[in-house]
């Protein structure tokens, strides 16, 4: 790899993505265990659609910010009205991580935090790549 290869460049984007997956983990755990009763459960749905979209960026380093946040968004919609269906509640019960990654109820209200969540993740996404007015990973003007 030469410095400034887009190899390179995916691989220092994977890593600030999977940095930024630690982070916001530790800040869903963190906010969960020590906010009050709904602004931790809303923070934590939108800090839930924020991790989707990091990981989004670690798969597919070059997605743009409005790919990764609406990819972000859909899944973290279709995960809440796969809740209507009882089945994640059902592996919630056998298993923590299902719990985690699926939840049990759908709630609508989760939806709206899952669009907040969404516009964040964009917007740090969409900074990060045109820092100083120059697209990091294609060398365009934004």
């Amino acid at each position: 790899m030469t410095p400034g290869s887009g190899t390179d460049d995916r691989v220092r984007t994977r890593l600030r993505a999977g940095g930024a997956a630690l982070v916001v983990v530790a800040a869903g755990l963190g906010v969960r265990s020590t906010g009050p009763g709904s602004v931790a459960k809303y923070a934590g749905d939108a800090l839930y659609t924020v991790l989707v979209l990091t990981l989004v960026v670690l798969l597919a380093p070059r997605v743009k910010a409005g790919v990764a946040a609406g990819t972000a968004l859909g899944f973290s919609c279709a995960v809440e009205l796969f809740q209507l269906s009882g089945v994640p509640a059902e592996l919630a019960a056998h298993s923590v991580l299902a719990r985690l990654v699926f939840g049990t109820s759908f709630n609508a209200p989760d939806l709206f935090w899952y669009a907040v969540g969404a516009v964040f993740g964009w917007a740090v996404h969409r900074a990060v790549r045109t820092r100083k007015g120059v697209d990091q990973s294609f060398g365009t003007v934004s």
